[in-house]
């Protein structure tokens, strides 16, 4: 009877906790909700900046003119006239061959000449009396010209046996002895013009706006890490490297000290000054689906914007369209953003400075 009573008790009970278990349900509507905080994020102020493009472009040094001096002929050489690292100027004697064969051979042809040019005078005397033919003249002269071209190749022989710089410049290495023999593929030294060096180096295609022929620049070597060589630029490739997209330049740089020597690895510093520009810190794009975004803070509200990228820097992108001067874009937090997201400035950068301000 006990029991009874105890259960009948608990009916009620158990039905005003559901009542009451309703009542507080429907009372928690979206005007009872706690609201969600702001997202704390950092912004950058964008303003226009002076953007200058610089690049490093690296080239071998060369020569101004650089040639292997080889004989024309094949011989015995019988005389050395330099002397390794020498200054020569055009038309030193360097080096000569045994020619003694040659000599004779030239004796000869100019002793055929002396013959058929006496025989020739004598004939056209007498072309007048008729006791020549105009024919048989003709054939004397014609002799008469093969032994001037023998003679005359004689002597080019001679004078290959004989072998002179080419031009002014500083001798190398020597390479053969006397008594040794050479021929047209043996290396006797070199000859080099370094009072001016030549600098080889490419540069990218979007540069190609910036160098000029007659510009200056500045070159450095890891042999001399503090002086810098200036020079200009000689000419320029007409042709881009398909693959690399890039072009060849050509540049004199003055060498009168020598310290600068052909093959030497050199570099040289470029820029270009894009003028005042907008630029925005990478971290504040955000990539989605091959578009760039940012987000932009107005009145606490976060607002994602479209926008057109220039060319990047170390740290910052050019915006070439869909931001202007004094926007607010979100630095630090854009992970957690989504469009209309309200959002609580902590702190901002300026534009072109490092010092972190705090916001207004």
């Amino acid at each position: 009877m006990i029991l009874q009573d105890s259960k009948l008790l608990l009916v009620p009970i158990l039905a005003t906790a559901m009542f009451s278990g309703c009542g507080s349900a429907n009372n928690d509507g979206p005007a009872n909700r706690a609201e969600r905080p702001p997202t704390r994020v950092m912004t950058h102020r964008v303003e226009r900046e002076s953007l200058i493009d610089e690049i490093q472009a690296l080239g071998t040094a060369g020569a101004n003119e650089s040639v292997e001096i080889k004989p024309r002929v094949a011989s015995i050489v019988t005389k050395i006239a330099f002397t390794e690292g020498q200054r020569v100027t055009t038309g030193t004697l360097l080096i000569e061959l045994e020619n003694s064969e040659i000599r004779a051979g030239l004796a000869v042809a100019e002793a055929s000449l002396s013959e058929s040019r006496s025989s020739y005078n004598r004939s056209r005397s007498l072309i007048d009396t008729q006791v020549i033919s105009a024919a048989n003249l003709e054939q004397l002269q014609a002799a008469m010209q093969v032994d001037e071209a023998q003679v005359q190749a004689a002597k080019a022989r001679l004078a290959n046996t004989r072998i002179h710089a080419p031009f002014d410049g500083r001798i190398g290495l020597r390479r053969v002895s006397l008594g040794g023999f050479v021929d047209s593929s043996t290396v006797i030294t070199t000859l080099d013009d370094t009072a001016i060096i030549k600098l080889d180096f490419t540069v990218p295609e979007a540069f190609l706006a910036v160098i000029k022929e007659g510009m200056a620049i500045s070159a450095n070597s890891l042999v001399y890490p503090d002086q810098p060589f200036i020079g200009t630029v000689d000419s320029i490739d007409t042709r881009l490297d398909p693959v690399a997209r890039s072009v060849q330049v050509r540049a004199l740089l003055p060498n009168s000290d020598g310290l600068l020597k052909p093959g030497m690895f050199m570099s040289v510093n470029l820029q270009r000054d894009r003028g005042l520009v907008l630029v925005v810190p990478e971290e504040s794009i955000v990539p989605e689906r091959g578009s760039q975004y940012v987000f932009i803070v107005s009145d606490g509200i976060a607002t994602r914007r479209e926008i057109k990228l220039g060319r990047r820097v170390p740290g910052a992108v050019e915006i070439v369209s869909g931001l202007q001067d004094g926007e607010l874009v979100v630095t630090e937090g854009t992970h957690k953003l989504r469009d209309g997201s309200p959002v609580e400035t902590v702190q901002f950068r300026t534009a072109g400075s490092n010092t972190l301000t705090g916001a207004d």
